[in-house]
Order: C-alpha cells, then structure tokens, then sequence
C-alpha cells in the first residue's frame, strides 16, 4: 500500500518498473517516491527474480516494519533473511542492575544446532551456584580521526593547540548529543600522520554513530579552520572499530565486562559431566597455550558464538563481535574439588537503544531481557544488557570447556546439528 498522503501506484506501474530493473534500465534505488518500502522491495524482489532465475518468496515474507527498515536501516531493500531464534535459561545474574531473585530468559538467534542446549547447560550449572557476579564499566566509544602534518614541529604544535583547546572541542562535540560527554582524547603519531583518538560516553547508545558526527562536526567547525590541517579520513582505524586490536584489548572499548561463579564438585560432575581438574587442565592447555600458539587474540573457547547470537538477537550491530570477541577466560581451582570460573571483555559495544533495537523482534528481544530505558538514570538499561550478557558467555564458557573434558562435543553436534529431517520440516 503507498505510504500517507501517496497516491499508490496501480499494478501496471509496477510491472513497467519491475521490467526496467529487469532490463537494466533502472538502478536498484532509482525507485519512484510514491512507492511504499513494501511496495518498492516487491519491484526490487521480482525483479531479481526475473533477471537470476530464482524465488525470493520467503525472502518477501516479513513480519518487521518495511517502512522503518528502509528508511533507517537497509537500502535497495528487498525482505529479510529470519535466524531461528531460541532461549535459554533461567540464568541467575548477581549484578547491580539485574538481581539474583530474577529468573533471566535470554534469546538467541543462531543456526549453529546444539549452542543454544550448550549455553543452557552452563545456566543450569551458574544458577545452582548462587548465580554469577558480573561488574560492568563505561569505557566509553571511540573515533579517531587522522590529520596530516608538515613535519616535527607542525605535529608538536598541533598537539599542543589541542591541548590548549580542550574545553572549546569539548563544548562543540557535546552540542551535537544531549545523551554524549566527551571523557578524553588520546593522541598517536607516525610521522607525518597524527591520530586523535576521542573518546565519549554514550548513555544508552552503542554510540559509534553519535562519535561520528561530533568529531565530524568539530573538525569541520574547529579544528581543520583553525591549526590548518587537514583530515584525511574520519576513521584512522586508531578507534579501533570491528578489528581485534591491542589498544582496545587493553584500554577497552564501550563496555568492559567481568563475570564469574564458583561451583562446587557436585555441580562440576551433575550439571557439567566434569570435575575441577580436568577443567582447569583443558582451559590452560586450549584457551591460553592454544591461543598463544595460534597468535590469538582472544584466549577463550567460543565469546563469538554467544556474542554473534544474542548481537542478531538484540539489535546490534553484529560485526563489533570481531572486537567483542577478544577476551580471557580462566578456570581456577578453589577448595575442595571447586573451581572459580571468569570471564573478561575488555570490548564490548552495546546498545540498549539506537541501531537494529528499535526493529521489531529485536524489540521484543529486548522487552524479554528487561531492557526499559530510564531518563533519570542513562546509562542502566544498557548496563543491565552487559550484565546478562557477560553472564550468558559465562554460561557458554563453562558448557564448552566442559564437553572437551567429557568427550561430549562432537556427540552433540551429532545428535543436535545433524539431526533427521523429515518430507514436512520435522524433526
């Protein structure tokens, strides 16, 4: 139907469009605007249909705002690609915005068969342990632009102009967001090259999108017209954004997140098939000797599994699980038979709002976990997310590590991933 105020295109509109972008004679986004985004996607779709020999049937068939998905979201947009979806839990989480008493159902959207029964064993295993304590820290959102210099002495002067200047980059970059403070700016220099690294606190937000413009704005208003020297690119890849690096492994990024649980023997053998020694024997020889000779940068058994699932589930921007994915996880021993489990996340960018939250299932996802947002508190709803998340990697951890020590994995690949698949779809 045409969206308000639209007259709607009758179907012989449509099939001239659809042979045009068959025939070449239109691009993909060179649409009329009285086309509604359903109305536009089903052109874009029958027309590939024509042109590659295929169905997009199911491709066509959504349940999400086609409006809000096109304008916002997805250009040339044509339908959507659906993951399963599945939950695990109850997950007990002993955090500052997510209390032990509540029972924490956490959706996952995966294809990978047996992550989701995986994850759910190690719920099983934190909540009768009392729960995991997860802490949470606001590192803040980075990007750092690259300026280009004269020389030694321009780069020194330049510095020191930003230095002098602080509280006016301040003010100009803080206009741009009611929601953004801007916390500190690093600088980095190879010769000719200077990167300023900024970093913001977000509220809510994720916040890359938010960083992006104030820089944007304060170099165009300030700091080019002003020292004379010129950006080169917006991003210097000294943010770091969507790449594994050092400098956010140390420093952090977003959020950084701790979680961690003691379980006694008893859980260790009921719960995961396991006992301490075994699990602290295959944590060092695989997270942590394993990655060192791989030259890894994330000594654990699978952050990108639990990340890349609950990320598609909630609305984030999935490709930060690159980052997201760097991490430590230890297994230590502890009393009789026990261990303490922990995971750290020194990169971690989430959003409780922004992005693909506001996108309808992903909303839902969200209203599941808790997430409501609270004017007289930024920054909780996007907290409690990195609460339940760090607790569901956690959970993750602990079931995989636990399958190398029983033999379990490939089994339940086996039985879960490969599972028969009946003439009508069921299993």
């Amino acid at each position: 139907m045409a969206e308000p105020g639209r007259l709607a295109p009758d179907l012989e509109d449509l099939e001239k469009l659809i042979d045009d972008l068959a025939a070449g004679k239109r691009r993909m986004h060179e649409l009329p605007s009285n086309l509604s985004a359903a109305e536009a996607a089903r052109v874009r779709r029958e027309a590939l249909e024509r042109m590659r020999g295929v169905s997009l049937e199911r491709t066509g068939d959504f349940s999400l705002d086609a409006a809000r998905a096109a304008s916002r979201h997805c250009e040339n947009f044509i339908g959507a690609t659906q993951v399963p979806v599945g939950v695990i839990g109850p997950l007990s989480v002993r955090g500052h915005f997510v209390s032990p008493e509540e029972d924490v159902y956490v959706p996952l959207a995966t294809t990978e068969g047996a992550l989701i029964a995986s994850a759910n064993r190690g719920c099983r295993a934190i909540r009768e342990s009392g729960g995991a304590v997860v802490r949470v820290e606001d590192v803040g959102m980075t990007r750092a632009p690259v300026f280009r210099s004269g020389g030694i002495d321009e780069t020194r002067e330049f510095l020191s102009w930003i230095e002098r200047n602080e509280e006016r980059i301040r003010e100009i970059t803080e206009s741009t967001s009611n929601h953004l403070r801007l916390r500190d700016i690093r600088p980095q220099v190879f010769g000719s090259s200077i990167y300023l690294r900024f970093r913001f606190l977000t509220g809510d937000a994720m916040g890359m999108n938010m960083a992006t413009v104030a820089c944007d704005r304060v170099i165009r208003d300030l700091i080019e017209p002003e020292t004379g020297l010129p950006c080169l690119a917006l991003s210097g890849n000294f943010c770091v954004d969507k790449k594994p690096s050092a400098v956010n492994f140390l420093e952090g990024r977003g959020k950084r997140v701790w979680a961690e649980v003691g379980l006694a023997s008893e859980v260790l053998d009921r719960c995961l098939k396991t006992t301490a020694q075994d699990l602290v024997e295959v944590q060092y020889r695989k997270n942590l000797l394993g990655s060192i000779a791989a030259g890894a940068m994330g000594f654990n058994a699978h952050f990108a599994n639990i990340l890349a699932a609950f990320f598609v589930a909630t609305g984030q921007d999935v490709a930060q699980v690159v980052e997201g994915s760097m991490g430590v996880t230890t297994i230590e021993a502890r009393g009789a038979d026990g261990v303490v489990a922990s995971v750290y996340m020194p990169d971690l960018p989430l959003g409780a709002v922004g992005g693909g939250t506001a996108l309808d299932t992903q909303a839902e996802a969200l209203a599941l976990l808790g997430i409501e947002l609270d004017a007289s508190e930024p920054g909780a709803a996007v907290t409690r997310l990195a609460e339940i998340l760090g607790a569901t990697v956690l959970a993750g951890e602990l079931s995989l590590l636990a399958a190398f020590t029983s033999s379990d994995l490939a089994r339940a690949h086996e039985q879960l991933g490969r599972g028969p698949i009946s003439g009508d779809g069921s299993a």
